[in-house]
């Protein structure tokens, strides 16, 4: 009996309606919500990312300032920008597209946004807040998935979960929150032996390797009616991929998500999501001083 296709666009499309109605009441009192975006060089990828960040922002009526920059700045001068933009009232949320080029320093740039305005959730302070379960902006990718449980009724209670990422950006955040959910979590990696054993005895599989040349996620390493939630993509012989093939797992689990049209449209809607918590933040603390 084939499983519950969990799509990505029918639940993303709920969060952006959620946040633009948000934007709607926060600019009838005045508060235009503001994402700037900060995108160094000349990645294709990248470029096309910041282009979908900006069109989604326009879909719910939150305005934008894009700012692209040569691929040879310093990590001076991009802390100098960082710093404008913390300082500019009118900006809410900040987004630096990652991956950097080589030569400028990842944790060095995310820790210079402003906690309240870190609508990636990447900053030292806003890990920290997520480990003590206080965290207000949290990373796109790892809440949209726990978006994805809500939207199912999906009970993480009790559950055992094995994670196939140990990321600053997936892996290390999600762990936290499917802890806050009361789950069993059991982290995998490079350096895992047997992960076949783990994935065979989880109720849920979140994967999130991307390089099908590594690791695949078949079908003979889940249980029967587990819930498998594949986050990577990847191109691989001509097309988008994720760890698995979402025909052949869906035959055997309860749940699980394509790729493309599953995780990846929940990141864009996490990210307004994000930006209207941001300017509330901002608010809130704009009030206080």
């Amino acid at each position: 009996m084939t499983g519950i296709k969990i799509d990505g666009k029918i639940i993303a499309q709920t969060v952006k309606d959620r946040v633009k109605k948000a934007t709607t009441e926060l600019k009838s009192q005045g508060i235009n919500p503001c994402l700037a975006t900060v995108l160094i060089g000349n990645n294709p990828a990248s470029a096309t990312y910041v282009k979908n960040k900006h069109k989604a922002c326009e879909e719910v009526g939150i305005s934008t300032k894009d700012h692209k920059l040569d691929e040879n700045i310093t990590q001076q001068q991009l802390s100098e920008i960082i710093d404008e933009l913390n300082a500019d009232v009118s900006v809410h949320g900040i987004l630096v597209q990652l991956p950097l080029p080589k030569h400028l320093n990842e944790f060095a740039t995310t820790s210079r946004i402003s906690p309240i305005k870190d609508v990636d959730g990447l900053t030292p302070h806003n890990a920290g807040l997520l480990a003590m379960k206080k965290a207000a902006l949290v990373a796109c990718t790892p809440s949209g998935v726990m978006e994805m449980f809500d939207y199912h009724n999906i009970d993480l209670e009790g559950k055992n979960i094995v994670l196939i990422n140990r990321s600053n950006l997936v892996g290390k955040p999600l762990y936290h929150l499917l802890l806050e959910k009361n789950a069993t979590v059991i982290t995998c990696h490079s350096r895992t032996k047997d992960i076949e054993k783990f994935c065979q005895s989880a109720d849920i599989i979140i994967t999130a390797v991307g390089d099908r040349t590594k690791f695949i996620l078949t079908p003979e390493m889940i249980k029967e009616k587990s819930i498998v939630i594949d986050v990577a993509i990847s191109r691989f012989e001509d097309k988008l991929v994720g760890d698995c093939d979402y025909d052949k797992i869906i035959e055997k689990a309860s749940f699980a998500t394509p790729v493309p049209g599953g995780v990846g449209p929940m990141t864009v809607a996490m990210l307004l999501k994000n930006t209207i918590t941001a300017t509330s933040l901002g608010i809130q603390i704009g009030r206080q001083q």
